[in-house]
């Protein structure tokens, strides 16, 4: 397929209001590609080099690609620097500036998927002495030989903007109705997802072997499993009667949640953050554990790695375990937060999945293969059919200084990706007031009034997940909580993802003075969840759910999650409900 052919499919995508459509476009794409390019497709189409647990990203500066769209035009970078400022998007001075160059195209050659791909690719991997120079000649080269509007595309893929606004889901669908004809298939597709995490290897292994070939993904070491999800309930009673009378109570740990694939003989570990992204490098003493600790050949095993003193044999506050989760002086801050990885699950074990087993079972392997227990340790737990001693059993861990508990039902497979009631989280707020906190994306935002004014950045306008539909729902407009550096840096980051319209994914009756691409997320914190006529978040006869007196508590832009990581709307029911039956107790 010719790359100019992908980027009137990109164009369609990046002009269309409907969910619906952009799966009927997407299809027709999808279609018209062979199997042995489908997935560098579904890459590209996803602005992504890999899939995030492979860790190739491309993010070329601007500069360097105003450089290159200068080089390939023969105007001058002030000339583009110029322009850019005017269109605020390099990709469109991308396009315009290649309709009116001043230079010849430098080759007759039309680029294929794959040839854009694997440019792209050398982009990325290039480095070293010269480096910058070289990826600013590749990008050129690129765009000299391109048309206008792949120059719009191949530009902003470059600078990790591509902007289609596709989800995971959306290309699920898409992926389904161009190889089966009818979305139907989704719910297959999505399991296989759930097991590799790689949206190209699920497209790839369709277009060849079609859905029995998608019926027989299996797990593999470092290609990490989308991780099982809990559901919520407010009592033990209400825990009980979904776990069939009895369950295991495990500790929940407010700390980073970690999946950790081990190989013995290559002596190579890795872990995985709860949205996939590679944290090998920050945890080296989880490294070291790992071989030390685990005694199987091969495993991946799932759990909370948290600040733990053992002198004191106390758990340290969220805020200086997530400390843990940086780059630079990683040898330093072990030594001053030191983790304990407190395991709760295997789905893998000496070349089998163990994720079809039932808990029960899966919990003697994990008992079986940590011997010494040192740091890295299984998760407290206790077995009960009585609501008292799973109270009993709350009320301490709480006075331990974590978040609450975890039930399992000891019968449960290990669902991956879903939120299901094998497992379901009893939290300290579950039990009062609405104190628990939601992470919600960020849909657009607002200009700044009075004294917000020269900040050009007056709040936020926030929503939640809707994961049956794969789009987001408006649930508050936050404008306080917000620090002048905060307001400064939210508002140059929202700026990189501006959008023309309210991209087609969002579901709001609310219109901020800008919208956003949904690919940030934020920590809040509400007094209530109450119905509102102004918001879309879950909204049945004209009423849906909003938050009151919201405020933001993270530090910023929640660089562990991604947009589908949200708070979703069927969790915000949940938490509606849960505050009712407790003012109604109270």
């Amino acid at each position: 397929m010719l790359f100019k052919d992908a980027a009137i499919y990109y164009e369609k995508l990046e002009g269309t209001s409907s969910r619906l459509e952009m799966i009927d476009t997407l299809s027709e794409l999808l279609s018209k590609s062979s199997s042995d390019e489908i997935k560098q497709l579904i890459y590209l189409t996803q602005g992504v080099l890999s899939p995030s647990f492979e860790g190739i990203v491309i993010g070329l500066a601007e500069s360097f690609a105003e450089q290159a769209i200068a080089a390939a035009t023969g105007y001058s970078k002030e000339s583009v620097i110029t322009a850019y400022k005017k269109a605020g998007d390099l990709g469109i001075t991308a396009e315009e500036f290649c309709a009116k160059g001043k230079l010849k195209r430098i080759s007759q050659k039309q680029f294929t998927v794959n040839d854009v791909f694997e440019s792209m690719r050398r982009i990325a991997r290039t480095s070293g002495q010269g480096s910058q120079d070289t990826k600013i000649k590749m990008l050129m080269e690129l765009l000299s030989a391109s048309s206008p509007l792949e120059a719009r595309y191949i530009t902003r893929f470059a600078l990790g903007r591509l902007r289609l606004g596709l989800g995971d889901a959306t290309i699920l669908e898409a992926l389904s109705k161009a190889f089966t004809g009818s979305r139907d298939a989704k719910p297959v597709l999505e399991n296989a997802y759930n097991i590799c995490s790689d949206l190209g290897t699920v497209g790839e292994t369709l277009s060849k072997k079609g859905i029995t070939g998608i019926e027989h993904i299996e797990v593999k070491l470092f290609s990490p499993i989308r991780p099982a999800l809990a559901e919520r309930l407010p009592t033990a009673e209400e825990i009980l009667e979904k776990t069939h009378g009895e369950c295991a109570i495990e500790s929940k740990y407010d700390g980073l949640r970690q999946q950790i694939h081990i190989d013995r003989k290559s002596k190579k570990v890795e872990i995985y953050s709860r949205n996939l992204e590679v944290l090998t490098p920050m945890f080296p003493e989880v490294v070291h554990a790992a071989l030390d600790e685990i005694s199987a050949e091969s495993a991946i095993i799932e759990g909370e790695a948290i600040g733990y003193n053992e002198s004191t044999d106390q758990f340290l506050p969220f805020q200086e375990t997530i400390q843990r989760k940086r780059k630079h002086g990683i040898d330093k801050m072990s030594r001053d937060v030191p983790l304990t990885l407190f395991s709760f699950d295997i789905m893998y074990l000496n070349g089998k999945e163990t994720m079809s087993k039932p808990y029960s079972e899966r919990r003697e392997l994990l008992e079986s293969i940590l011997e010494k227990r040192k740091m890295v340790r299984l998760s407290d737990r206790i077995i009960t059919k009585d609501p008292k001693r799973i109270d009993q059993y709350f009320n301490a861990v709480i006075e331990d200084g974590l978040e609450g508990i975890m039930a399992k039902d000891l019968n449960s497979r290990y669902v991956a990706g879903a939120r299901k009631f094998s497992w379901i989280k009893l939290k300290r707020s579950y039990k009062g007031e609405l104190s628990d906190t939601l992470d919600l994306v960020i849909l657009g935002y607002f200009l700044g009034k009075g004294l917000r004014a020269e900040f050009k950045f007056g709040g936020l306008l926030a929503g939640v997940y809707n994961s049956k539909e794969d789009t987001f729902e408006t649930i508050t407009r936050i404008g306080t909580g917000f620090s002048e550096a905060q307001m400064k840096s939210l508002k140059k980051e929202l700026d990189k993802i501006k959008a023309k319209h309210k991209p087609a994914r969002v579901n709001a009756a609310v219109e901020p003075d800008f919208w956003v691409e949904p690919k940030f997320v934020v920590t809040v914190r509400a007094d209530e969840i109450t119905r509102s006529s102004m918001h879309t978040c879950g909204v049945q006869d004209g009423l849906g759910y909003a938050l009151r007196f919201p405020r933001l508590v993270s530090d910023g832009i929640r660089e562990d999650k991604s947009a589908s990581d949200a708070t979703t709307t069927e969790e915000v029911i949940e938490m509606f409900g849960i505050q009712r039956k407790s003012k109604l107790s109270s």
